[in-house]
C-alpha cells in the first residue's frame, strides 16, 4: 500500500492554508519552548476564541450548555479544553490527547559556581538525549524564579538578536584522540553538560575573604540582582530549562520541511490545539488535552498519571447531568482518543533500524500506530481492530491522507505514549501523529504537508 508524497496533490493544491497553518505553527514553536509557554500560549488562543476558564464558570453558578467552550489549567504545565456537545458528556468524548514537554537541560537547584576563570550553571538532562549533541550549540535559558515574597520572575534569555547565548563546550579536536575512542554515551558525561554563563570578573569584591574569592560569580549573581531582582537562594524555586536558541526555521531549497527545537510533541500539540480551536457546536463533547512529564513516564501532578483530568470531567459530568461517579466513568469509558504524538520518520541514511514496509514516511499524511513500546511490545497500548476501521472510515470520508508505522524495526528500540494510560479507562485508543526526523535531537525536522494533514485529521476526528 504505496502512498504518495501530499506534494503531489492536496499539500500544493491547497497551499495558501497549508503556508498559514505552517506558519502559524512556527510562530507557536518560537513562543511555546517549555511547558508553561505552551500553556500561556494556548490559553490565550483559546480565549480570543471564546473559551472561558471551567471552575471560575462553575463557581459563578453559570449554567453549561451545548456549545460552550471551557478549560482547565493544572499548576500552569498542563491544559485541557472541551466544547460541549449536543450529546451529555455521559456519551463519551472525542479526545486529542498531546504532551508539550521535550527533552532538555533543567538547571539544578544549586546550580551557580566559579571554576578557573568562567561562570557556569550545573544542570540535569531530562528525557532521553544524545549528550554530545548538545554541546556546542547557541543555547537559551526559559523559566521561572518564585521568590519568597509571592512574586514569580519570568525568565527567557537567548532569544531575542540583542540578547546573548549559551554554550556547553566540547574539546577541540585536536586534543580529542581518547574522546573519540569512547562510546558515544560516554563522549560526555550529564556531570559536564554545564551551561557557560560568564568569564568577566566585579572590579572588586569586598565581601568576599581573599582567599574566597569568587568575582566572576559574584558578578553573575549582581547582573542577575539588578536585571531580575533574583538572588542566589532564589535558585532553589526556580524553575529553569536551557533549550536550543533561535527561532524554527524553514528547511530545504523548496522550504517544504521545518527544522525546529521541540517538535516532539508540540508538532502533534499545536495541531491538535489548532483544530480544537475550528470546532463549533460538536455533537459528541470535545477535547483537547496538553501535558507535561511524558518524557519522563507522565508522572507528578501535571503528568497524565495525575488525575487533574479525570477530576475536569467530573465537575462537566456534575455541571450538566449532576453528581455521579457512575457517569464519570462511562464519560471517560464511551470516549474515544488519539493518542497524539510524534512517529519515528523513515530516514534512508540509517535504513538499517527501519521495517521499510512498516515505517511512517515525511509528506505522506498523518501517521497511526496501533502499538508502540519496545521488543515484544512491552508497554504498548495496542489498539482495537474495530476502533481503528472505524478510524479509517472517518479519515477516508474527510479525504485525509494516512499512514500506518512502527517506532523502528522490532528489536532496534522502542518508545512509548500516553495511550496505555488513557486506555485504562476503558476506552478507544490509538498513537496518531507525524513522523520527525533528528526526534530527540536539539533541532527535529518535520513536513509542512504533514503538519497540514494532521490538522485536518484532527478536525475529521473531533468532528466525528
Amino acid at each position: 500500500m504505496k502512498k504518495e508524497s501530499l506534494w503531489l496533490g492536496k499539500a500544493k493544491e491547497n497551499g495558501g492554508e497549508l503556508d498559514k497553518i505552517c506558519d502559524l505553527y512556527k510562530k507557536c514553536l518560537d513562543e511555546g519552548k517549555t511547558e508553561r509557554e505552551c500553556v500561556a500560549l494556548s490559553v490565550r488562543m483559546a480565549e480570543e476564541k471564546g473559551y472561558r476558564e471551567l471552575y471560575g464558570v462553575i463557581e459563578r453558578g453559570e449554567k453549561l450548555k451545548a456549545g460552550d467552550k471551557l478549560y482547565v489549567v493544572q499548576m500552569n504545565k498542563s491544559i485541557a479544553l472541551f466544547v460541549l456537545g449536543k450529546k451529555p458528556v455521559s456519551a463519551g468524548m472525542n479526545i486529542l490527547g498531546a504532551h508539550i514537554d521535550s527533552p532538555r537541560l533543567d538547571v539544578k537547584q544549586n546550580p551557580l559556581y566559579e571554576k578557573e576563570g568562567f561562570a557556569y550553571f550545573d544542570t540535569h538532562y531530562y528525557g532521553g538525549i544524545k549528550k554530545y549533541q548538545w554541546t556546542a550549540v547557541p543555547l537559551a535559558i526559559h523559566g521561572v524564579v518564585a521568590k519568597k515574597d509571592g512574586t514569580t520572575v519570568s525568565i527567557s534569555i537567548g532569544e531575542r538578536e540583542d540578547e546573548p547565548v549559551f554554550v556547553i563546550t566540547d574539546l577541540l579536536v585536536h586534543l580529542a584522540g581518547k574522546q573519540l575512542e569512547k562510546k558515544a554515551t560516554e563522549v560526555v558525561t550529564g556531570e559536564n553538560l554545564d551551561i557557560l554563563i560568564g568569564n568577566c570578573p566585579l572590579d572588586s569584591d569586598e565581601e568576599l575573604e581573599k582567599e574566597e574569592k569568587e568575582n566572576i560569580k559574584a558578578n553573575m549573581l549582581k547582573i542577575l540582582e539588578e536585571t531580575y531582582g533574583i538572588e542566589e537562594e532564589d535558585f532553589l524555586s526556580a524553575e529553569l530549562e536551557i533549550v536550543p536558541a533561535g527561532k524554527a526555521c524553514d528547511l530545504g531549497l523548496d522550504r517544504s520541511m521545518i527544522l525546529a527545537y521541540g517538535q516532539d510533541d508540540r508538532i502533534c500539540a499545536f495541531t491538535s490545539l489548532f483544530a480544537m480551536l475550528d470546532v463549533e457546536n460538536p455533537e459528541s463533547t470535545t477535547c483537547c488535552l496538553l501535558v507535561d512529564k511524558e518524557e519522563i513516564g507522565s508522572v507528578g501532578a501535571t503528568g497524565m498519571q495525575s488525575r487533574f483530568f479525570e477530576n475536569a470531567v467530573a465537575e462537566l459530568v456534575a455541571a450538566t447531568e449532576g453528581e455521579s461517579q457512575l457517569l464519570v466513568r462511562r464519560a471517560l469509558a464511551r470516549s474515544r482518543m488519539l493518542s497524539s504524538d510524534v512517529s519515528a520518520g523513515y530516514d534512508p541514511l540509517y535504513a538499517d533500524v527501519f521495517n521499510k514496509n512498516n515505517a511512517a514516511f515525511l509528506s505522506k499524511g498523518i501517521s497511526f500506530n496501533k502499538y508502540t513500546g519496545a521488543r515484544g511490545k512491552s508497554g504498548s497500548n495496542d489498539a482495537n481492530a474495530e476502533y481503528i476501521a472505524q478510524l479509517r472510515k472517518v479519515m477516508d470520508e474527510a479525504e485525509v491522507s494516512y499512514q500506518f508505522s512502527e517506532l523502528g524495526s522490532v528489536d532496534a528500540g522502542g518508545g512509548g505514549t500516553i495511550a496505555y494510560i488513557m486506555a485504562k479507562y476503558g476506552m478507544n485508543v490509538i498513537d496518531s501523529g507525524v513522523a520527525v526526523l533528528n526526534m530527540h535531537a536539539p533541532y527535529e525536522v518535520s513536513s509542512k504537508a504533514d503538519v497540514y494533514e494532521a490538522v485536518r485529521g484532527y478536525r475529521a476526528f473531533l468532528r466525528w
